[in-house]
């Protein structure tokens, strides 16, 4: 069996465990208690170079990282259901709106971000809570307007896909930050809906082991 490192409120460890769960495939789960500063410590570093979360580890003793180069082994290895269409310009454009939360939105309110914040430039609970509802808002502002221009019920398919199991994680985050999802009714309309999904139930924070 391979074994998921991760931590229970981490949006890119939440990214994993759903895609796990769609597609039936079942890990043995080691928690990594990012409060307690786990992630720093060597047995975390000899997992992964950067002490981050999530790492996949392969029955082999492989261990990969980076939700979404995981989310792309795992489509290689159960292609049921695809996280990621044929069609190459589909393909591009789910990949796209994806990346808008994994490599813009989210990494910029992970821990050791503001954590930095706080310790280099005084930033307050207030301070903190300001920056992260501008940077969410800022790229839900874009990824609503493509939104809006899609007919599917989800973002350019009529199921979730690579995008929802970005979105729905960061829009979890949102709420704890105090966004106001109103402004983004497309995007709470596509979360409302997978949130109702036995997979994205069984991957939520709250229906973990370790949440604390």
């Amino acid at each position: 069996m391979m074994t998921l490192y991760g931590y229970w409120r981490s949006s890119a460890s939440y990214r994993v465990r759903i895609a796990l769960a769609m597609k039936g495939i079942e890990v043995a789960h080691v928690p990594v208690n990012l409060r307690k500063g786990e992630q720093g410590e060597a047995a975390h570093f000899a997992r992964n170079a950067q002490g981050f979360v999530p790492v996949l580890e392969l029955e082999d003793s492989t261990r990969l990282t980076q939700s979404l180069a995981i989310l792309d082994y795992l489509d290689a290895i159960e292609a049921e259901p695809p996280l990621l269409p044929g069609d190459p310009i589909l393909r591009a454009k789910i990949l796209g709106a994806a990346l808008t939360i994994a490599s813009d939105v989210s990494p910029i309110q992970n821990l050791s971000v503001l954590k930095y914040i706080r310790a280099e430039h005084g930033c307050d609970d207030a301070a903190v809570t300001a920056w992260c509802r501008h940077w969410i808002a800022k790229g839900f502002n874009a990824l609503e307007e493509i939104a809006q221009t899609t007919e599917t019920e989800f973002l350019y398919t009529d199921r979730p896909a690579c995008f929802e199991i970005c979105l729905i994680p960061q829009v979890y985050n949102a709420r704890r930050f105090g966004v106001d999802m109103d402004a983004f009714p497309r995007l709470s309309a596509m979360d409302e809906a997978c949130r109702k999904l036995p997979a994205f139930i069984a991957a939520a924070p709250e229906s973990q082991a370790d949440a604390v």
